[in-house]
């Protein structure tokens, strides 16, 4: 049996843990599924079972061919690093693969390595804009997690939060203590789903409010006049009259603004005029 590797950042979940987890996906025939860091294969087995196709993408060489060995109904492996790979170029090869009366329900499953988890999400929203997937469970390290549901006004909003709700609702399924995975890691972890959705009809611009909302959190214990300061002069534009025309209070501190705020502060920014060096999620 191939041992965990501290490079990767690799926790292999219990079997205990496995069933609680592919129930809380809930896999059906019709899916198929992009796995991030399968490892041993323990969710990739019982996922098959139950799913159709598997494209599961694996850093570890050894645990990529050991995986590949088992010959699983349905699953093809990839060795690469998951930030590497063109994943809806991938979602296109799981497509054609399908009869053409039958268009697959794409979702994404991974045990993500707790090290590179924020650049893993923002490069799954980033595929969800295509309109391709479905949703993607993840298990993430809690305090990542926490991240992603957190309301406005916490320590824990900021640009992740952010970015995910415009492309996704969150749901928290399941949280683990470290005893659910061999070798144990010395943090807690959830599991969560993000079910992937158009932006909110507030969010008009979700290519320019990505940018704001970075730009703003550099500087999250100023006000909020101050922090979008830098941004706006870089334009030519004010941030006391981007906020006015926002109709925001520019003594707040970004942390307090929720999503349709910070929409409504990207539409003064593009009525203003023509945005540059601005860039997807």
């Amino acid at each position: 049996m191939v041992r965990a590797r501290r490079r990767f950042g690799q926790h292999f979940l219990e079997p205990a843990w496995v069933q609680k987890l592919v129930d809380a996906i809930a896999p059906q025939a019709t899916d198929s599924f992009i796995e991030i860091g399968p490892g041993r294969g323990a969710i990739t087995a019982p996922l098959a079972a139950r799913a159709g196709r598997i494209v599961a993408i694996e850093v570890d060489r050894d645990l990529a061919q050991a995986l590949t060995h088992r010959g699983l109904k349905g699953v093809s492996v990839v060795t690469a690093d998951v930030l590497d790979v063109d994943l809806l170029q991938i979602a296109d090869s799981i497509v054609a693969a399908q009869p053409e009366s039958s268009a697959p329900s794409l979702r994404v499953v991974g045990n993500l390595p707790y090290n590179i988890s924020s650049p893993i999400l923002f490069r799954l929203l980033a595929a969800s804009t295509s309109g391709r997937f479905e949703d993607a469970t993840l298990m993430l390290q809690y305090e990542v997690a926490e991240r992603l549901t957190a309301k406005p006004g916490t320590g824990e909003y900021g640009v992740l939060t952010l970015s995910t709700a415009i492309w996704a609702d969150v749901t928290t399924l399941l949280n683990l203590p470290p005893g659910a995975f061999r070798p144990m890691p010395k943090v807690r972890s959830s599991v969560v789903r993000l079910a992937f959705r158009p932006p909110p009809t507030s969010v008009t611009r979700p290519e320019l409010l990505v940018p704001i909302v970075r730009s703003v959190f550099t500087q999250r214990r100023k006000t909020l006049a101050n922090a979008l300061a830098p941004f706006a002069s870089a334009r030519g534009l004010s941030a006391q009259a981007l906020l006015a025309a926002a109709g925001i209070d520019g003594i707040r501190r970004p942390e307090t603004l929720s999503l349709e705020e910070f929409a409504r502060v990207t539409s003064a920014v593009a009525s203003a005029g023509p945005a540059s060096d601005v860039s997807p999620t």
